[in-house]
């Protein structure tokens, strides 16, 4: 094969070159990458399909594709929503989420499960530009050209106003009194899908026609055009927004084995949730623990988990400050309630939801839910996420759970072999002698190797 290092010089760009291309160019130019490229190739050909038609879905999503990236396929039961049984579908990586998303769930599910509503379904593109003239004359023109703005885009909205969507509004706003930056704030209705490339493409169209139409007014003066920016989908949706909620009577928590009464628990639980609206330090990882659900069912549907924990971070610092997302206090009396607003776009058609096997997978789990039904699924998985950490922390403390999920993992990194791990589960586990971490069991594994532990599982 010719050198990879002659052929970009003859300007073959390296996204032009084949897969295999690709690998030797990789193992001419990372010198410190320890591996041959046989290694390279046999470690990347050890996640590749070999079924063609399979690997061909893959290969096409993204660019540069040299193997597969695999991650945990799981699913969480129990969650009771509007009176519906679900099973949500659950990519990830970090033990225990799915654990605390289905026991979560099941909490609920035995006191009434989750009740989820629908509080808006507007997405936004903004149209940027820069104007030096007065705010008056800006103003008189946008007034003119509006509705002319929603006829040229016609022949991009057509469809989706088929479909009971569309461009809604467009607005002109100003970013700051007297600043010379503005934007054209666009609204939409996309229906079931995401829609970041109509919403793009309608921008992009309002753009071109609002420039051209500036250029040809008798309003500016030459130097006073605007200067047109950018043209893009928002990731902040306020008003595209889901809540989900649970309730329980405090008489009906309990927690035996923890000696823990349900007025106990539910006064340390609002007080954990208050604490994440006063402190942006712990509302951060509070919000996090949240998306541990919301994130992994994102991934197993195809929806841009990147664009929704964006635009909910910023919904939960749009009062100042960083706060929680999920709220708890007492209602009538005697009653534990939880809750979840948040702002999700998200689709259930479009993007790779027909092309990944997984993802179809995942919305037939689902029973082919609606964009509006998908939000508030996503929403309770957050929750009952969210409800089972707290529920943690203020009980037994998060790593006793989680490093117990975690223990396999830490087997496997020192080969412990299936009689080394009867002994290391038993004392860790069911003996509970001992806080599981990781250099616990290290140096619990070095003594059982060394011969210092008596068979504890006999």
């Amino acid at each position: 094969m010719e050198e990879v290092s002659v052929i970009l010089k003859k300007n073959k760009s390296f996204s032009k070159l084949s897969r295999d291309e690709k690998i030797n160019y990789i193992a001419e130019t990372i010198s410190d990458c320890h591996l041959t490229e046989q290694e390279i190739k046999k470690v990347l050909d050890d996640f590749i399909y070999a079924d063609e038609s399979i690997q061909s879905v893959f290969a096409e999503l993204t660019e540069n594709t040299l193997s597969n990236f695999v991650l945990p396929f799981g699913v969480a039961p129990h969650f009771l929503l509007n009176g519906k049984d679900y099973i949500a579908p659950m990519v990830i990586e970090e033990s225990s989420v799915i654990a605390a998303a289905s026991k979560g769930a099941k909490f609920w599910k035995q006191h009434g499960g989750f009740r989820g509503r629908i509080l808006g379904t507007i997405k936004l593109g903004q149209v940027h530009f820069y104007y030096k003239g007065p705010y008056k004359v800006i103003e008189k023109f946008f007034s003119h050209i509006k509705e002319e703005l929603f006829v040229l885009a016609t022949p991009l909205t057509t469809k989706m106003n088929k479909r009971g969507g569309g461009l809604l509004n467009i607005e002109l706003v100003q970013q700051e009194k007297d600043s010379h930056y503005y934007y054209l704030k666009l609204s939409f209705q996309t229906c079931n899908a995401m829609g970041a490339n109509f919403i793009n493409s309608v921008s992009e169209e309002i753009s071109k026609n609002f420039s051209q139409m500036a250029k040809g007014s008798s309003l500016f003066s030459q130097d006073q055009i605007p200067l047109m920016i950018m043209s893009i989908v928002s990731n902040y949706n306020p008003d595209c927004l889901v809540e989900v909620e649970c309730s329980v009577p405090i008489k009906d928590i309990s927690f035996p084995r923890l000696m823990t009464s349900g007025e106990e628990f539910a006064q340390k639980f609002i007080h954990a949730v208050h604490i994440a609206n006063i402190d942006p330090y712990r509302a951060t990882t509070h919000n996090k623990g949240i998306f541990n659900g919301i994130d992994a069912i994102c991934l197993a549907t195809g929806n841009d988990f990147r664009a929704i924990e964006a635009g909910a971070h910023a919904y939960a610092a749009k009062e100042g400050s960083y706060k929680s997302l999920s709220q708890a206090k007492i209602i009538n009396n005697n009653e534990l309630h939880f809750s979840l607003r948040v702002p999700l776009a998200v689709g259930t058609v479009g993007g790779i939801t027909e092309i990944h096997p997984l993802v179809k997978f995942s919305h037939d789990l689902l029973g082919r839910p609606s964009a509006e039904e998908l939000m508030m699924i996503m929403a309770s998985v957050g929750l009952a996420q969210n409800f089972s950490a707290i529920s943690s922390l203020v009980t037994t403390g998060i790593q006793k759970g989680h490093m117990l999920m975690h223990l396999s993992n830490i087997l496997k990194k020192f080969e412990a072999t299936l009689e080394e791990r009867e002994k290391i589960l038993f004392h860790f586990q069911i003996e509970e002698k001992e806080t599981i971490s990781f250099s616990a069991i290290e140096n619990y594994i070095s003594s059982l190797r060394e011969g210092n532990h008596p068979d504890l599982s006999a």
